[in-house]
């Protein structure tokens, strides 16, 4: 890797954190540095970056080195933390690389409010490597009463369809939709995953498959456009995914392609349930058109494994987000409650 990381950090198997024995974590603060599982390697490779300049954490928001929302709050809050340790002081410089981390990722809402806590944090003279490590503490302890309060919604034999990767990789550690999948096997029931492969990433056939499998989860990975069809088939018994911004009229933007899963699961009865800490709420937005939908680079779809796969000349169009409508949802799950139509949300 690039940059002014250090490097050379390895974990062993399992990559736990130091202090934290027991959780898959994909980003962590360590001796001034911040250490970073490179997501775009698995399931291949496990490399791990440690790094001390807060560009570079920027670079690897950007990059998606690290990604899912709660995880990017982490990331940009342990970036602020950086800041602050290399000795920048409060001022108009300080302002400004604290908003170029804010704005590393428009549409995951807990990017911002994690930036914006610890900016308050600087304001306060507050240590910010406390704070940093509160909201990485918070995220953990609020996936998993997610993965509590989500369980009880889930028969005690069942097939869950997911999409993209809301597991312990796209959080400080457990995860918000796999983090109910994990809570409901360590309860006894006997759960079934399909996981959507989520183009142009993989998400979904990288990430969350391999987190299952870890895990010794029956998991199984379909292609995005099986998922109507499983679900029409009476083969799924709950979908569960996770979220990026909850507006609080209950409309949630997650990875491209939730809306359509949300749509065929309403039209064919299947319950469809969203798990999301209450930082994923966003109460300033009350209108689904008011999120900011990022678009990344073509390229992403129209190269797979560096091979070009469009005929020269043809473009491509890359939303990475979509916004499903709160009449399509069955209920909000979050560390505090589970919430069911029609949708008023709140935050503790």
């Amino acid at each position: 890797m690039g940059g002014s990381g250090n490097g050379g950090l390895r974990l062993g198997p399992g990559q736990r954190p130091p202090g934290h024995p027991d959780v898959l974590s994909p980003i962590f603060w360590l001796d001034e540095r911040v250490a970073i599982l490179d997501q775009r390697r698995l399931p291949d490779e496990e490399i791990w970056t440690a790094y001390d300049d807060p560009a570079e954490v920027v670079r690897a928001i950007r990059e998606m080195e690290v990604r899912g929302a709660p995880a990017i709050g982490c990331a940009g809050a342990f970036a602020v933390a950086l800041l602050m340790a290399r000795g920048n002081t409060p001022g108009p410089e300080l302002r400004r690389r604290i908003r170029e981390i804010a704005e590393a990722r428009p549409t995951a809402v807990n990017l911002g409010i994690a930036v914006h806590r610890m900016s308050n944090a600087v304001m306060m003279m507050q240590d910010p490597i406390a704070e940093a490590q509160a909201i990485w503490d918070e995220d953990l302890a609020a996936c998993r009463a997610i993965g509590a309060r989500g369980a009880e919604l889930l028969p005690d034999d069942s097939t869950i369809l997911t999409h993209c990767n809301a597991g312990a990789l796209a959080t400080a550690g457990y995860g918000t939709a796999l983090g109910v999948v994990r809570s409901a096997v360590a309860a006894g029931k006997r759960i079934r995953v399909l996981c959507d492969e989520t183009r142009p990433w993989l998400q979904g056939a990288r990430l969350s498959a391999w987190e299952l499998a870890q895990d010794g989860i029956p998991v199984e990975v379909i292609v995005d456009g099986a998922a109507a069809h499983f679900l029409a088939s009476g083969a799924i018994d709950a979908v569960v995914v996770g979220a990026d911004r909850i507006t609080r009229t209950g409309d949630v933007a997650n990875k491209i392609g939730t809306l359509g899963l949300a749509a065929s699961a309403s039209a064919f009865g299947i319950p469809f349930y969203v798990a999301a800490p209450s930082t994923t709420i966003d109460l300033s937005t009350g209108a689904a058109h008011r999120i900011p939908i990022e678009e990344r680079s073509p390229d992403e779809v129209a190269f797979i494994g560096g091979k070009r796969i469009l005929p020269p000349g043809v473009g491509a169009r890359n939303p990475v987000f979509d916004v499903t409508p709160a009449r399509f949802i069955t209920a909000i799950v979050t560390e505090q409650r589970t919430e069911r139509p029609p949708f008023a949300l709140s935050k503790p």
